[in-house]
């Protein structure tokens, strides 16, 4: 079919009134196919297919595993599943994170790009931190449409702020003009598939495989580039570098995949999690040595009763420290580097 009839949309923080306006402002007889996915919590029910029915005029669903694609529907990913498509049916499996996400805006958009070529639309709207970067970049690579919410109009600027750093996009406008222009592109012919290398094109189904629950590392995902010293903070398993255009992103040989900015996040994440650790040794440290202090005094041996509670004034004070050390201000580093890209000078 010679039709942009494919189309992936991505969201997260400030999501769900961009895509309420977008699907707004999709005519009725819409033909093409819509996929959307917006981070939503793992265990919660989401109810943002009827509240996408009712907003616009076209039905929206969370598709079953399997189920055939039909025009004029849109497909919503259900909580803690990627959304992906292959051939004329839709896959909704639990492979490995991607950006400490499941759903995944990149997985999506690198299936839809790897089978279909030209005939995509990918859609980035607000959120945070940058999935779908990669996935757009993807989209553009096999000869797709590349479009992006605004950042001045986005609640979260940095999802379509990143994309605009590194991909070359086609449209950059407010969610209310994309029903339109999305119209529009139905009745447009797709250009012809550019020509892409045979590495790449394994590289991304390789990742579409991962997606899909796939074996990466027998998916050879340790060839797609350069090992770096630095586990992964999911599993602590070897990560590889990889390079998209003047995108950077990283793929452990297990399947989880980090852009460098949720890579940044995750590792301060990891680092304040093991200092909370440390306090709550040091305190139980602190508690078994003020009570065995306490008891030797309480026994008159006067010597050992102060050896272990100056132990306990040092415990006292380490564990001081360190809780000093999480709560001093300091930038962290996904923090410090959006406020660079901002040019807004540290306090």
């Amino acid at each position: 079919m010679d039709q942009h009839d494919i189309v992936v949309v991505g969201s997260s923080a400030g999501g769900i009134p961009a895509l309420i306006s977008l699907v707004r402002g999709l005519p009725e007889d819409y033909a093409a196919s819509v996929f959307i996915v917006q981070h939503v919590s793992p265990n919660a029910e989401s109810i943002l297919p009827r509240i996408l029915s009712y907003s616009g005029k076209l039905p929206a669903a969370h598709p079953r595993d399997g189920e055939k694609i039909k025009a004029g529907h849109i497909y919503v990913a259900p909580p803690d599943y990627h959304l992906l498509v292959e051939k004329e049916h839709i896959l909704v499996k639990r492979g490995p994170k991607e950006n400490l996400f499941r759903p995944s805006v990149d997985a999506l958009f690198r299936s839809a790009g790897y089978m279909y070529g030209p005939r995509v639309v990918g859609v980035v709207l607000s959120g945070y931190l940058n999935d779908g970067t990669s996935g757009l970049w993807t989209v553009k690579r096999l000869g797709g449409v590349a479009i992006v919410q605004d950042p001045k109009e986005s609640l979260y600027r940095d999802m379509p702020a990143n994309v605009l750093e590194y991909v070359k996009v086609d449209h950059t406008m407010k969610v209310s003009e994309m029903g339109p222009l999305l119209a529009t592109l139905y009745g447009e012919k797709p250009p012809p598939m550019p020509e892409v290398t045979a590495e790449d094109m394994e590289r991304i189904q390789a990742e579409v495989v991962i997606a899909a629950q796939g074996n990466a590392y027998e998916m050879g995902v340790l060839q797609m580039g350069e090992v770096v010293p630095i586990s992964c903070p999911e599993c602590h398993g070897a990560l590889i570098r990889i390079e998209e255009g003047t995108v950077v992103r990283f793929r452990c040989h297990t399947g989880h995949a980090f852009s460098a900015d949720a890579l940044l996040e995750s590792i301060s994440s990891a680092i304040e999690e093991e200092l909370w650790k440390a306090i709550s040794r040091i305190e139980e440290t602190n508690i078994l040595l003020n009570r065995l202090g306490n008891h030797f005094a309480d026994t008159g041996q006067g010597r050992l009763a102060e050896f272990y509670l100056k132990k306990a004034g040092e415990a006292a004070r380490k564990a001081h420290a360190v809780h000093e050390a999480i709560y001093r201000y300091q930038m962290s580093p996904v923090e410090t580097l959006v406020m660079k890209k901002k040019g807004i000078p540290k306090a």
